[in-house]
């Protein structure tokens, strides 16, 4: 897990405790637009994310409970990640980084 910015009076500094790492957000934006995906469809889309560093961060979101992992197939074993409750509540942070890099970015 990432260094905390242990300022845990700020808001802001616990929220990206939780989503402030490099490619947390793309991973959380894929999910919002394309709904439930696999490993794959994120090295897929993420170009340049390393498998483990793609790996880490999917166990970081999983363990703050922004995101879940779902098998979806038994034989072979086969997960997707989807976004829990938690992790749509994002959706206005991101609407809102989207109109802020439309404008400014």
């Amino acid at each position: 897990m990432a260094k905390s910015y242990q300022q845990k009076s700020c808001p802001v500094a616990r929220a990206l405790d939780v989503i402030g790492e490099r490619w947390s957000m793309l991973i959380l934006r894929d999910l919002f637009i394309h709904g439930p995906r696999r490993f794959q469809d994120f090295q897929d889309s993420l170009a340049g994310v390393a498998p483990n560093t793609l790996s880490a961060r999917l166990k970081t979101l999983e363990a703050q409970a922004v995101i879940e992992r779902r098998l979806y197939s038994e034989h072979p074993p086969r997960l997707e990640y989807q976004l829990t409750e938690k992790g749509k509540g994002l959706g206005p942070v991101l609407k809102a980084l989207k109109k802020w890099g439309d404008q400014y970015g």
